[in-house]
This record gives C-alpha cells, sequence and structure tokens, in this order.
C-alpha cells in the first residue's frame, strides 16, 4: 500500500519552507557584514539562528525521508 499523495506534498513543502529560512539567515548575515556589522552585531546572530533553525529542519526532513 503507497502513502497517500498528501505525505509527498508536505513533505516537499517542509523541504522548500526550511530552504527558504536557512537562505533568510545566510541573506541577514551578508547584509549584516555589508552595511559593516561585527560579530557581536544582532544581525549576525539572527542570521545565525535563521541559519541554524533552517539547516535543522532540512537534515530533519531528509533524513525521515529514507523510511
Amino acid at each position: 500500500m503507497s502513502k497517500p499523495q498528501s505525505d509527498d506534498v508536505y513533505r516537499a513543502v517542509t523541504r522548500i519552507f526550511a530552504i527558504i529560512i536557512l537562505a533568510f539567515g545566510i541573506t541577514i548575515i551578508v547584509v549584516t557584514f555589508a552595511h559593516g556589522g561585527g560579530p557581536l552585531s544582532s544581525g549576525l546572530w539572527l542570521g545565525l539562528v535563521f541559519v541554524g533553525l533552517g539547516a535543522g529542519r532540512l537534515y530533519l526532513a531528509l533524513r525521515g525521508s529514507e523510511d
């Protein structure tokens, strides 16, 4: 018995949102450094949080699809 199509759509959308969050984090970091931000700037730390969340979610989404 195959899985319903909605599971495949859910997994695809989850991966897309994880990639978008990861891209937002990278963009925040690049913009922060472009405007002269340093290692203690809030933009860097916020960007790192987004990168961590996006990468973690993408990892979990890809790891969970091996079943």
